[in-house]
């Protein structure tokens, strides 16, 4: 089942690989496997989501989202928005920016320099703007628990994490500037640049989750009113017909389900200039990492089992902050794009592995792993692991 459910995601991760070494050397391949290690990790949590809605569905909108839906997400918002993102933000079209990428490579990367403080500043504000929100949000796991337990207290402040965000938007900013001033004002226009960029990732992130809450609040009115009618026509004694509600329901879970992967696939694309500015690179390791969020999807759906390793979703948001922190860094400052890549690796991996432990303590101490005992023994479990 493991081969036949992956084996697609197997077969292009193989493929993907062995092009990045033919075509660009040993460089490009181990960058490429980092993109695709770090999209995968930060894609799980996604799967997960995916998957507790899509067991919902039927066969038919199944296949429908595990089709057409991952056609959008491969081929919509892994290759084509990087390149939209360039375009845009080096003002040129794109058509002409994969022109630009195959016969001019230096130009190019010029473009991408030129870019890259509008893209660092929006896309570090997308992106921290996701982490706040996850370590603001009260959650029964706590994997860093002396650090999530305050600051899910600090979250029920409305409006706090638009508050850091900005501060830390604005902090970037005079940075610049004071450097562009220091430096006689070779930086002078882009301080400006970089706070309209960073307001624009906020704006952007607000609008999809936004989105994604509208999609959700239609879903759950129809899940009720289907619940409703299930009970009525049980106490009348009626059959009930299915097929109007579900395709109803069905059809906002489908609209739910590609905004919140809109919105999963948005922080990785943004992520990946984090690593590599390259953008047949980061296609390629998007795209690796896009065909195992489907292929997680189908394997959480058939085995009817998510996320046993409690701590993996942490460790994808802490990846995320720390991916938010290094591109508002590299507004001024360089960073190696290895080190980049190792930082969001390191995180997951170390989620991992405490998530095994937490598993092992609670199957040792005859536990069922539900954490039925409640905070005080989650608690305890944490500070164990």
């Amino acid at each position: 089942m493991l081969l036949k459910t992956f084996g697609w995601s197997f077969g292009v991760t193989v493929v993907g690989l062995a092009a990045a070494a033919f075509f660009w050397g040993w460089e490009a391949f181990a960058l490429v496997a980092i993109l695709s290690i770090l999209e995968i990790s930060l894609s799980f949590d996604n799967a997960v989501v995916n998957a507790g809605v899509l067991k919902k569905m039927n066969a038919f909108w199944q296949k429908i989202f595990l089709t057409i839906g991952v056609l959008i997400a491969v081929f919509g918002m892994r290759l084509v928005f990087p390149v939209v993102i360039v375009a845009i933000s080096a003002k040129v079209g794109p058509i002409e920016a994969v022109e630009v990428a195959l016969d001019d490579p230096n130009r190019y990367q010029q473009l991408v320099t030129d870019a890259h403080p509008a893209i660092a500043a929006f896309g570090g504000m997308f992106l921290l703007m996701i982490f706040l929100d996850f370590i603001f949000d009260e959650r029964e796991h706590k994997w860093v628990g002396w650090l999530e337990r305050p600051l899910s207290r600090l979250g029920k402040v409305n409006g706090l994490s638009v508050c850091i965000a900005l501060i830390v938007l604005l902090v970037s900013a005079m940075t610049l500037a004071t450097a562009a001033h220091q430096h006689g004002g070779m930086h002078a226009d882009k301080s400006g640049t970089v706070m309209l960029a960073g307001i624009a990732g906020l704006i952007t992130y607000l609008l999809v989750g936004g989105l994604s809450g509208h999609f959700e609040d239609k879903l759950e009115e129809e899940e009720e009113r289907e619940q409703e009618a299930e009970e009525s026509a049980k106490r009348e004694g009626k059959q009930l017909s299915a097929v109007g509600l579900a395709g109803k329901a069905a059809f906002f879970m489908f609209l739910y389900l590609e905004v919140l992967d809109a919105s999963f696939s948005f922080d990785g694309v943004i992520g990946a200039f984090a690593i590599t500015n390259h953008i047949f690179w980061m296609a390629l390791g998007l795209g690796i990492g896009a065909m195992y969020v489907r292929s997680l999807t189908v394997y959480l759906v058939r085995q009817g089992t998510l996320d046993d390793y409690v701590y993996l979703e942490h460790g994808a948001h802490y990846a995320i902050g720390a991916l938010a922190v290094i591109l508002l860094v590299t507004v001024k400052y360089e960073i190696n794009e290895v080190i980049t890549g190792l930082v969001g690796v390191v995180l997951i991996a170390a989620s991992f592995w405490s998530s095994v432990r937490r598993n092992r303590l609670i199957e040792a101490e005859g536990g069922s792993g539900d954490d039925s005992g409640g905070e005080s023994k989650e608690s305890e479990v944490t500070s164990r692991v």
